[in-house]
């Protein structure tokens, strides 16, 4: 077992080998990304403590990507409530010891498996991940956006399971956007021709970008937009401007960068990453408030990219009813927590226990409002 004090202590082909080439955001590229511009770090309440299984010759062969955190931002599972319950009562929630994507709602493999890794190599990373938290005196750990199967696993350490709901399209073969709005109804299917031709009509021209059509003009304009929107949602903007040039730089042919300008001027943007089949939505931001030019960067021009290069998926981000009118519907995500105070453990279990078959209830009353056609519609 080895405990790195940052990304940079490994090479990147040996974390790669476990995280896989499915999900970005799990690539020593992006972690290194997050940490090396100080994104992550110490002083912002991410302190790296990534967990490394290695064979006999050295060999990664197992992983984690852990933190212990001094807050509970930028994690988009919420559990605010908990740590003031807790603090209330006279404990203290904080450090905790997080495993993780900073900033990233996006669901994957958290427990990180190289093909070739022993049997057991899950078991040692949970129990160096419990050994962290009772050594240091740190309350809880949480596993957050895992898979459903790593949250079966993890019940057996005593970890309780939590659900939550995004918002993900699907493309059942689409050859053009024309065939997925066919499949909508026939009110629906109007409403996005609109949406869609409000932004036109507005003298805006979107692309999507990646690779070298991404320069540092883009870069500089975007993280203008990323701060824009950061002061009218949180008040607090997590990434640095480095963060998003080191991406470009290191990931660049993994960046689908949807830009909107007009006049020659960039004014508004939608950051993807595009993984095995799919592409995943990340930061958005514009400083112009114009009708339709979210739905369109954010979730249709997604779509068009979708469609163009035969994914599979689009995962829109945490949160958003209204994507479900544009063809995104509610699907499961995951999370895991151990709690190391008895009391406290009982009153989370206890709140899970009652969440869980509510937010089931809510995805399937969700879900009644798909724009989808159903039998016998125009």
């Amino acid at each position: 077992m080895r405990i790195l004090e940052g990304i940079g202590e490994i090479a990147a082909a040996q974390w790669d080998g476990c995280a896989g080439a499915d999900n970005p955001f799990l690539s020593h590229a992006f972690l290194s990304a997050l940490e090396e511009s100080g994104s992550v770090a110490a002083d912002t309440g991410w302190l790296p403590r990534h967990v490394v299984v290695e064979d006999a010759g050295g060999t990664a062969i197992g992983a984690a990507p852990t933190y212990v955190k001094g807050h509970s931002y930028g994690e988009y599972v919420f559990d605010h409530g908990w740590a003031h319950a807790y603090e209330q009562a006279g404990g203290r929630y904080y450090p905790k010891l997080l495993v993780a994507v900073p900033f990233t709602p996006v669901p994957g493999p958290r427990l990180l498996l190289h093909p070739e890794a022993a049997a057991g190599t899950r078991d040692q990373i949970v129990d160096t991940l419990i050994e962290i938290a009772r050594q240091a005196g740190l309350s809880s750990i949480h596993v957050n956006f895992a898979q459903a199967d790593e949250c079966t696993a993890l019940a057996e350490y005593g970890f309780l399971h939590r659900l939550g709901q995004q918002f993900h399209w699907n493309n059942a073969g689409y050859a053009t956007f024309e065939d997925f709005l066919a499949t909508l109804a026939s009110r629906k299917r109007k409403q996005l021709r609109k949406e869609r031709q409000a932004a036109a009509a507005a003298g805006i021209t979107v692309r999507a970008l990646t690779g070298s059509e991404i320069t540092r003009r883009h870069w500089d304009a975007f993280y203008r937009f990323y701060l824009a929107t950061a002061d009218k949602k949180w008040g607090n903007a997590y990434l640095e401007k480095d963060f998003f040039v080191r991406l470009g730089a290191t990931m660049g042919d993994r960046v689908v960068l949807v830009v909107a300008e007009r006049d020659g001027r960039t004014i508004a943007g939608a950051l993807n990453l595009r993984g095995t089949d799919t592409l995943f939505g990340r930061n958005w931001g514009t400083l112009e408030d114009l009708p339709f030019l979210h739905f369109e960067c954010c979730y249709y021009q997604a779509i068009d990219y979708a469609i163009a290069h035969g994914l599979k998926r689009v995962e829109a981000g945490a949160q958003g009813v209204h994507k479900i009118q544009r063809g995104y519907l509610p699907v499961a995500t995951h999370s895991a927590h151990w709690i190391a105070d008895p009391a406290l453990r009982r009153a989370v279990d206890d709140f899970l226990r009652r969440e869980r078959p509510a937010m089931q209830q809510e995805m399937a009353a969700l879900a009644e409002h798909s724009p989808y056609r159903q039998a016998g519609e125009g």
